[in-house]
């Protein structure tokens, strides 16, 4: 039974899980790479991504840039990792640093791969309607998502879900996913199989995507709000003033 070493590439909130549940596991989390420091609230204070926050907690070592360059590269093959494990970093990873870890790099994406491949899955599937989502882990290759699967688990979605609850949930969920397959890949039992089926795409959302339109049907709104809560943010116009709707 073979222990790896990990290194673990993610920035926001709903990356957290996953890091936790490996850095608490039989693998060694080498190091942690997150986006720098980040401005945030109406005093634009520079804080730390909920992953290094996490990490530095850990007491894990961490590479924070905004760029998986040269630079990134060098530092995670210092490390010396095994195998490579990336949920929602905010960046793509390219060669060489894709070929760094002796196996790799597997990605946590919150859909059921080949829906909803891009920046924003939970999102895109509650706006269009869709009664089940889940999560998939995959082997990361150049193209957007497009690596054979390993794993997946199916999560019906609530009436009442917004985009903040049902990430949250499948951040959780997630989690063990993506460790059940990191012990699977050490111990060689894993087998991933090409993804079957169309396509479908779920770019990031701009604030202009959260905008409620009051001519589309109710169910339409309803969803939109849905997928934008908390994030852009749903909002509308009442007599020329833009209003949150919360």
């Amino acid at each position: 039974m073979q222990n790896l070493r990990l290194v673990f590439a993610g920035t926001p909130a709903a990356a957290v899980p996953s890091l936790e549940r490996l850095a608490a596991g039989r693998h060694a989390v080498v190091g942690v790479v997150t986006r720098p420091p980040a401005p945030l609230g109406r005093k634009r204070v520079l804080t730390p991504s909920p992953v290094a926050q996490a990490a530095e907690r850990l007491g894990l070592p961490i590479i924070a840039t905004s760029r998986l360059d040269a630079d990134a590269t060098a530092a995670v093959e210092a490390l010396r990792p095994d195998l490579g494990v990336i949920v929602a970093y905010g960046g793509l990873v390219r060669e060489p640093l894709l070929s760094a870890p002796v196996h790799g790099w597997i990605n946590l994406h919150f859909s059921l791969l080949p829906a909803w491949r891009g920046a924003a899955p939970v999102q895109h599937a509650l706006i269009a309607g869709d009664p089940v989502t889940g999560a998939s882990v995959f082997r990361l290759v150049p193209e957007l998502d497009a690596g054979d699967v390993y794993a997946t688990r199916a999560y019906p979605i609530a009436d009442r879900e917004t985009a903040g609850d049902l990430l949250e949930a499948l951040a959780g969920s997630g989690a063990e996913l993506v460790a059940d397959v990191v012990d699977a890949i050490a111990d060689g039992s894993a087998r991933a199989e090409p993804q079957a089926g169309e396509p479908s795409l779920a770019p990031k959302l701009s604030i202009d995507d959260a905008r409620l339109d009051w001519q589309r049907p109710a169910h339409e709104v309803r969803a939109r709000f849905r997928g934008v809560t908390p994030e852009p943010g749903a909002w509308t116009t009442f007599d020329d003033d833009r209003l949150k709707v919360l």
